[in-house]
């Protein structure tokens, strides 16, 4: 045993020094941003906290400044920290900073297609398309706010059998949030048991937590590493088994296509393929469907859903502050059913949605950027090319943004008199060119979802339980930890 484990690590130390040898960034360009020395072949890799990368680069910033350097093996990366500086560059700064970097993992999901980790004019036309056909198919208005309350209704009643008693909240909220997106990639909804949808979740929450993972970390720094690394091969089989679904779902489409009854996203995509087939150099093709389809269900049902379950953690958590939100649902919706239009009237449930977004921080690392030419920014050269992280965690926890950036506090959101407060720094979903394509349509989700179910009933933690754990999972976003909730009906 003690020979085979020499063997393998000098199997490993052998492949960094191949990595070191011919996978090199080059010379540090002049006047780049500071950061801590690296060491040869591993960079900063052993300063870093290979599960929470973010609290790492946190420390770094109070060293070397809201702009600084990291080399993760042989590549350098830039760290922008801070609402001011990320406010700067991507938004001030949004067309230099607007590519994405080419991401090993990424790369092998996506191949440089779909909406999200894609580059270049590929992305422009994806974005465009994507984003009108959402506005199209009713993002921000009545027909995706009425969709939304009916999958509420049948989330509701899906609560209603457990009878206060206690149950994980994980699988049937990604199930319900999916439904929305669902609808509109597909057309339809689906069962909350239905067996292929779970399974389908299931993949998706998988990856989450495996492209999040240390191991997975080290396949992007070096993927040589891949040969004897395996969590990227089990990325790229459900890839490949959700790939399929959605080939699948799209090919029995095709078959029915009518251009002027276009129910569903995938219609809209297929109509503009047949229009485009003459055009050799047309994006609209098998790889950009399926990838963007599993983009936007993933997007579309993750980010919502956890956020959703830090919402009802921190209403177990503080029930002082659920009460009070309460108070405000009976006063201003009484017992109708809570619309967008109530949000105006309601200012402390807004800011308590708002600091729930603000304080889980479930994308802390931001998804990455990269330069798309050379810039001067903020006294340092940035050459085309440059990968850069502007750390979202860094802006929802800026102390000269929140007075207590650590504490969940609704106050953040509201004045002296108990007004609502828009905040320039709650960046949940980032900002510039990338900001995420479905944001109007996930605050309509996060403000119908928690509404109707603190409407209809108290969240408490199971008898007994008396310590509620804040401290996130890991992952590519950073969910609660598992947790079992009494959904306690009003009388």
């Amino acid at each position: 045993m003690i020979i085979l484990g020499s063997v393998a690590l000098f199997f490993i130390f052998f492949l960094i020094f191949v990595l070191s040898k011919y996978g090199t960034d080059g010379k540090t360009p002049r006047n780049f941003p500071p950061g801590p020395r690296p060491l040869p072949i591993i960079g900063n890799l052993h300063i870093l906290n290979l599960e929470r990368p973010h609290k790492t680069f946190m420390e770094l910033s109070k060293i070397y400044g809201p702009v600084f350097c990291i080399q993760l093996g042989m590549k350098k990366i830039v760290v922008l920290s801070g609402y001011e500086t990320v406010k700067e560059a991507l938004v001030n700064h949004a067309d230099e900073f607007a590519e994405r970097p080419k991401v090993p993992i990424f790369e092998l999901m996506n191949k440089g297609y779909g909406v999200v980790f894609t580059h270049g004019e590929n992305w422009k036309v994806m974005r465009r398309f994507t984003l009108t056909t959402l506005r199209d198919f009713g993002m921000g208005k009545r027909t995706i706010e009425d969709k939304i309350i009916e999958e509420c209704g049948f989330l509701i009643q899906h609560f209603e059998l457990f009878n206060g008693n206690p149950f994980d909240v994980t699988m049937i909220l990604n199930a319900s949030v999916a439904n929305i997106i669902v609808s509109i990639l597909l057309g339809n909804r689906y069962d909350y048991q239905d067996p292929t949808f779970l399974r389908l979740l299931s993949l998706l929450n998988e990856n989450n937590r495996l492209i999040g993972s240390p191991m997975v970390g080290l396949y992007n720094i070096y993927p040589l590493l891949g040969l004897i690394l395996g969590c990227h091969k089990t990325v790229k089989k459900n890839i490949n088994e959700l790939q399929s679904f959605i080939r699948h779902k799209f090919i029995k489409r095709l078959k029915k296509l009518d251009a002027n009854d276009q129910r569903s996203l995938i219609d809209v995509f297929l109509v503009r393929q047949q229009e485009e087939k003459s055009n050799t150099n047309s994006y609209f093709h098998e790889e950009n469907l399926t990838c963007m389809v599993r983009n936007l269900f993933g997007a579309g049902s993750e980010t919502t859903s956890t956020t959703l379950r830090w919402g009802l953690l921190l209403m177990m958590k503080y029930p002082e502050i659920q009460e009070k939100v309460q108070t405000e649902i009976a006063k201003v919706v009484g017992s109708s059913q809570p619309r967008i239009e109530h949000r105006r009237h309601m200012p402390y449930t807004d800011a308590v949605i708002h600091e729930i977004q603000r304080f889980a921080d479930i994308l802390p690392m931001n998804v990455p950027h990269e330069t798309t030419t050379d810039i001067n920014f903020k006294g340092y050269f940035l050459p085309k090319g440059t990968h850069i992280i502007p750390l979202l965690t860094s802006v929802l926890k800026d102390q000269t943004q929140f007075e207590k950036p650590e504490q969940f506090n609704p106050q953040h959101f509201l004045d002296s008199a108990g007004n609502f407060v828009k905040k320039d720094a709650f960046m949940p979903f980032s900002a510039g060119r990338r900001i995420c394509a479905g944001e109007t349509l996930a605050k309509m989700e996060l403000f119908l979802y928690f509404t109707s179910l603190l409407q209809k009933f108290t969240f408490c933690p199971p008898p007994g339980v008396t310590n509620l754990d804040l401290t996130p999972a890991f992952g590519l976003t950073t969910p609660p930890m598992p947790y079992l909730v009494c959904a306690v009906p009003h009388s």
